[in-house]
């Protein structure tokens, strides 16, 4: 069992469950692949806050994710399996036969000894293997898919997550999203076959509010307790909306505004979205 429950000692852990992370087989970064990560406490460059909620925190190294796979039809051994404390998913330390070491995203039934690869052309289509769209057979689960092809896998690299390769017609592949998304990208986007690991990620309760405080998120007060100056929702002489919905601070929709940036030229590609256009107007 990945996620353990505690005996309720305390009213902290009374709620709480942690995963074991059982897939891990190496504790100590390597070396040579980790950056500093500053903090920034939710300010952009001008030291504005513009993201709420975020300081303090464990302080946090940078590993550095070979999202792109572009070292070709050389052999790499997978040496451990590591934890990422800057993703829901665990990562891949993988060595090529000319002792180049990379991380890489661990898909679900990697284990330490086996052998992946990364190429233009056709490949086996074995876990872990990275290769372009179109040399995948359909029905296959992929992950960290590119969108542009060259520009790296952006899709799908959360814990638990995968697309459904569908369909192939003329230039363009068919997938569908977790989220439901039927949107299509080019066949010479690549993408690394099978499932991302640590699925029971979504199945951890933090329990307490000192966790939440480890991971450098802070809490958060409500609208309606503000007054009318400092959010939209505040104000009044007794508890009160004012009869509008839910928003941020300052005046973003919190439940089913659209916040997709117009003009997007990845639009013209989804088939199927994931809400409808309607979804946004309506009062919910």
């Amino acid at each position: 069992m990945a996620i353990r429950i505690y005996k309720p000692t305390t009213n902290g852990r009374r709620n709480a469950s942690v995963n074991l992370h059982v897939e891990v087989t190496k504790s100590t970064p390597e070396k040579s692949l980790l950056r500093p990560l500053n903090r920034k406490g939710g300010r952009n460059h001008q030291g504005i806050v513009t993201v709420h909620g975020r300081g303090g925190g464990h302080k946090r190294r940078y590993r550095v994710i070979d999202f792109a796979r572009r070292k070709d039809d050389v052999a790499a051994t997978v040496i451990g399996i590591e934890y990422d404390p800057n993703r829901t998913c665990h990562i891949a330390l993988i060595e090529y036969a000319d002792g180049v070491r990379r991380y890489m995203l661990c898909p679900k039934g990697m284990t330490d000894g086996m052998t992946v690869q990364s190429s233009a052309d056709a490949v086996d289509p074995v876990v872990g293997n990275c290769m372009p769209l179109k040399h995948i057979p359909t029905g296959l689960d992929v992950h960290n898919i590119e969108m542009e092809p060259g520009k790296g896998g952006k899709l799908c690299r959360s814990a638990g997550s995968s697309a459904r390769l569908t369909n192939k017609e003329g230039r363009w592949a068919t997938l569908v999203l977790p989220s439901g998304e039927i949107r299509q990208v080019s066949l010479e986007c690549r993408a690394t076959v099978g499932e991302i690991g640590n699925s029971d990620h979504q199945l951890v309760k933090i329990g307490k509010a000192g966790r939440n405080r480890w991971r450098g998120r802070k809490p958060k007060v409500r609208g309606v307790a503000m007054d009318h100056a400092t959010h939209p929702l505040g104000g009044g002489e007794g508890r009160s909306k004012g009869g509008r919905e839910p928003a941020s601070a300052s005046g973003t929709k919190s439940k089913g505004g659209r916040t997709r940036a117009r003009g997007k030229w990845t639009d013209s590609r989804i088939i199927r979205r994931r809400k409808s256009k309607r979804y946004g107007q309506l009062r919910l």
